[in-house]
């Protein structure tokens, strides 16, 4: 993945220390979902994009090509600046 779609990508998250209980986005894959649920998950399915999985942004400089990639979480307001490196 590039780092837009790292941080694109459906996520889950665990906010109790006991129990099975799981957050995860409702674009996890459907058979995912069931086959969690089967090995005794309970899942609370949130939108598309909750802004409960967290969010950010991201940097990241290839430095053979001399270029710097900027991503930002749709989940969230901001914006990733990137800025060319001191030398």
């Amino acid at each position: 993945m590039n780092i837009q779609a790292a941080l694109e990508a459906p996520r889950f998250s665990k906010h109790t220390f006991g129990g099975c209980d799981v957050m995860m986005e409702n674009r996890l894959a459907q058979n995912v979902r069931n086959e969690l649920a089967g090995k005794g998950h309970k899942i609370d399915a949130k939108g598309a994009f909750s802004s409960g999985m967290g969010g950010g942004q991201a940097v990241m400089r290839d430095f053979s090509a001399g270029v710097n990639y900027g991503a930002s979480d749709p989940r969230k307001d901001g914006q990733a600046v990137t800025e060319l490196p001191f030398e």
